[in-house]
């Protein structure tokens, strides 16, 4: 969901459209929107699993992605459309990436 727009008379609620279906809602971002950062301070000093297509993960999972030198925490999972699964990975450097998971 992307912001659209402020609601006229209060500044908690916004206009919140979805990027995929363009359907829109008002949110309040006192109890809708929550911030949850993940810390990736010291990651590459803990135990890291390299990332590989044939492996699956676990959401907090620490993996290292050799192709980018880049250390990540699992942050989310999801099936896509087509049965393949997914792991979204917050990384270091790289920010926020969704990756093949379980490939066979």
């Amino acid at each position: 969901m992307e912001l659209a727009g402020e609601v006229t008379g209060n500044e908690n609620k916004r206009w919140a459209k979805c990027k995929k279906c363009k359907h829109t809602m008002i949110i309040d971002l006192t109890e809708d929107v929550k911030a949850t950062k993940v810390s990736l301070e010291g990651i590459e000093n803990e135990e890291c699993v390299t990332y590989s297509l044939q492996k699956s993960f676990e959401i907090g999972q620490s993996i290292y992605h050799q192709n980018w030198d880049d250390f990540g925490k699992v942050v989310g999972k999801e099936v896509l459309s087509n049965g393949q699964k997914s792991i979204s990975v917050e990384f270091q450097k790289s920010g926020h990436k969704k990756l093949i998971e379980s490939l066979t």
